[in-house]
């Protein structure tokens, strides 16, 4: 993956760095924090959907989509391969469902993003950084 265009793309996650500075994050955490964020929006979302609340419904889901959408820009597709390119597909797969959630207010294919994410997510914090302590969850 390349990390350098992932970082014009944190605009989203920058306005809600209720998890420390983004600034100081390394790139795999950046990643993960992107992943973190992207999956409470879309916690908040459901509750938003169970509610009744559509405004804000929207706005979650917008947010998870924007962050979504900055992990697939900082794919590297010719370092990455068909890993990346495989990667690249769920992101998209991700990113329509979450819309149709929202358009549809359907909270089966909100959790299945969740899902994919989670899954994503738990593979991401499993990669081994040399000097780095493991993940928080």
């Amino acid at each position: 993956m390349s990390y350098g265009s992932s970082f014009s793309n944190l605009g989203a996650y920058r306005t809600a760095a209720a998890h420390g500075s983004v600034e100081a994050s390394d790139p795999h955490r950046l990643i993960q924090l992107m992943f973190a964020t992207a999956l409470e929006r879309i916690a908040a979302a459901r509750g938003c959907m169970e509610r009744g609340q559509v405004a804000p419904k929207g706005e979650n889901v917008s947010k998870a989509i924007s962050l979504v959408g900055g992990l697939n820009n900082a794919l590297d597709l010719e370092q990455g391969g068909e890993l990346a390119a495989n990667l690249r597909e769920l992101y998209d797969y991700v990113s329509r469902r979450l819309l149709e959630a929202n358009a549809l207010n359907d909270l089966a294919r909100l959790d299945e993003a969740a899902t994919l994410l989670r899954e994503i997510k738990s593979a991401w914090d499993a990669l081994p950084l040399a000097g780095n302590a493991p993940a928080p969850r």
